[in-house]
């Protein structure tokens, strides 16, 4: 079965505010078995306005990508973070 990730992009414009966000959003990546491949870090915008921060998260499948987004305990995440940060995130199947 293919892998799921998820692509998220990030501009967050209150860092404190941030570090509710991924305190409240552990206990579902933890849950949904969750594998951080990129969190931050160095880039190079090649192509396209970008953000500032690029994560992608690793799970077991498409299913589990979904089913962690769209968990109660994300959800409560989600309420923190887009009071403090910008961005889009991609429910995408590997190959």
């Amino acid at each position: 079965m293919p892998k799921g990730y998820w692509i998220a992009r990030v501009d967050v414009r209150d860092a404190e505010g941030y570090k509710d966000y991924v305190a409240a959003a552990k206990p579902a990546f933890e849950r949904f078995g969750a594998k951080f491949l990129a969190r931050g870090g160095e880039h190079e915008k090649a192509e396209g306005p970008g953000r500032e921060r690029n994560v992608l998260i690793e799970f077991e499948s498409l299913a589990a990508a979904h089913d962690c987004y769209h968990s109660p305990e994300y959800q409560r995440a989600v309420a923190i973070r887009q009071k403090v940060a910008d961005g889009e995130i991609v429910l995408v199947e590997g190959i």
